[in-house]
C-alpha cells in the first residue's frame, strides 16, 4: 500500500508540464463523468446518477481516440419509474487550440474540446421493461486545469439511443460534470513500472 500512495504522488509531481503538452499526440486522458442532469426530448427532464469512466490516447495534437463505459441510475420527472442505464464503446475528442475559428480560452488554464461517442446501450426499467441499442451522443466541453495534468470538466450532450426492439429512438440533452487526468506517455510507462513492483 505504502508503495502504491508512493507511486501516487511520485507520478502527480513529475507530471508538470506546458498547458499545451497533455494533449500532444502520444499522451493518455483517463477520467470520468460523475454528475450529470438530463433535459429529455421526448423522454422528459429528471436527474441522472452515474459514473462513466473513459481513456484516449492522443494520436494527433489535440485529437484523442478512446473508449468508454456507461453506468447508470435515471430518475424521469414525470412520474415514469426509475431505470438503470449501461453501455460500451468508443469516444473521440477534438481540443480547440487557442484563437482557433474565433474560440479563445475561457481562462488561461483551460481548454474546449468536442466530444462524441458511438457503441451499445441500454436501460432496464423497475416495472421490467428494458431495452438495448446503438448508443450515440456529442456535444461540447470545457476543461479547467486545476493542476497542469488535471482537469474538471462541464460537458453539454445530446444523446440518443436508437433501440433494436420494440422502443425506437430515445433521446435527451445532459449537463454532465466530471474530471480527467492527461498522462504523457513516458510518465505513463513510469507509472505502471512503479506500480507492478
Amino acid at each position: 500500500m505504502k508503495k502504491l500512495i508512493l507511486s501516487g504522488i511520485l507520478a502527480v509531481a513529475g507530471l508538470a508540464t506546458t498547458m499545451n503538452a497533455q494533449i500532444q499526440k502520444g499522451n493518455w486522458l483517463v477520467g470520468s463523468s460523475l454528475i450529470s442532469s438530463n433535459f429529455g426530448l421526448n423522454t422528459g427532464g429528471g436527474y441522472n446518477i452515474g459514473i462513466q469512466p473513459k481513456g484516449a490516447y492522443f494520436i494527433e495534437d489535440n485529437v484523442a481516440l478512446g473508449g468508454y463505459v456507461d453506468l447508470g441510475f435515471n430518475k424521469v420527472t414525470n412520474g415514469s419509474p426509475t431505470e438503470f442505464t449501461y453501455g460500451v464503446g468508443a469516444l473521440g475528442r477534438y481540443f480547440l487550440s487557442p484563437g482557433e475559428k474565433g474560440v479563445d480560452n475561457l481562462l488561461n488554464h483551460g481548454r474546449w474540446f468536442f466530444e462524441g461517442n458511438v457503441g451499445i446501450g441500454g436501460r432496464s426499467v423497475e416495472n421490467g421493461d428494458s431495452t438495448t441499442g446503438l448508443d450515440f451522443g456529442v456535444g461540447p466541453g470545457y476543461s479547467y486545469f486545476i493542476t497542469p495534468n488535471i482537469g474538471l470538466e462541464g460537458l453539454v450532450k445530446y444523446r440518443g439511443r436508437a433501440g433494436f426492439g420494440n422502443e425506437g429512438l430515445n433521446s435527451n440533452i445532459t449537463f454532465n460534470v466530471g474530471f480527467s487526468i492527461y498522462i504523457p506517455t513516458s510518465k505513463a510507462k513510469q507509472v505502471a513500472n512503479d506500480v507492478a513492483q
